[in-house]
């Protein structure tokens, strides 16, 4: 198993590559895809390294087979998927923003308490009551799940998550959750990234 930090870099690189493709780009080396990406050459080739996957001296990489090789490593042999608990304004944003971008990435059911929200298709995908969450995870084989919910709720909703088989947790609550090692639990607290933005940016004026 890769590290976390290279499965950060290797699908930004992917990303890169697939940017290249859309400009009829079929050769880079290893500096220009580190200039794009902000590493260095050496750290591009390592990375790379832990796919198995090297360039031709001469050529470089060919930017759509090394597109594909990465995706094969973190795609998984079929597609995951993935839920969305909290059907607000940052929940839809998630649902299209995703759909569009990788369809190993299958958003197949949303969540949320507001009885409005029931049986309605939204942003693409049916939105179910949350006493509904044990049963459609286990029907759909949902095995991620991203919260998009109000701090005081996120705890009680990531236990059933974890109880209904769900195997990994994107949380955007703005509370850290406590989850067994079973679950992948990655916590993206979006004011307190925000802060830390703003900090820095005074301090360096």
């Amino acid at each position: 198993m890769i590290s976390e930090k290279i499965v950060e870099r290797l699908s930004l690189y992917r990303w890169l590559l697939e940017t290249r493709l859309e400009n009829e780009v079929s050769n880079l080396f290893s500096y220009q895809l580190a200039s794009m990406a902000c590493v260095s050459p050496a750290q591009i080739r390592r990375d790379l390294m832990t796919i198995g996957y090297s360039g031709s001296p001469g050529k470089g990489y060919l930017v759509a087979d090394l597109a594909k090789s990465i995706g094969k490593e973190l795609d998984g042999a079929k597609p995951s998927k993935v839920a969305v608990v909290g059907m607000g304004n940052l929940g839809r944003a998630l649902v299209s923003f995703i759909s569009d971008r990788r369809s190993h990435l299958q958003i197949v059911a949303t969540f949320d308490t507001d009885s409005t929200k029931y049986g309605r298709v939204i942003c693409g995908c049916r939105c179910y009551a949350q006493n509904e969450l044990e049963k459609i995870i286990k029907l759909e084989g949902i095995t991620v799940a991203i919260l998009t919910l109000p701090s005081d709720a996120a705890q009680a909703v990531a236990d059933r998550l974890e109880k209904a088989g769900v195997t990994g947790i994107l949380n955007y609550a703005p509370v850290p959750l406590k989850v067994s090692k079973k679950v992948y639990l990655e916590n993206r607290d979006v004011t307190a990234a925000l802060e830390k933005v703003a900090y820095f940016a005074r301090e360096g004026d």
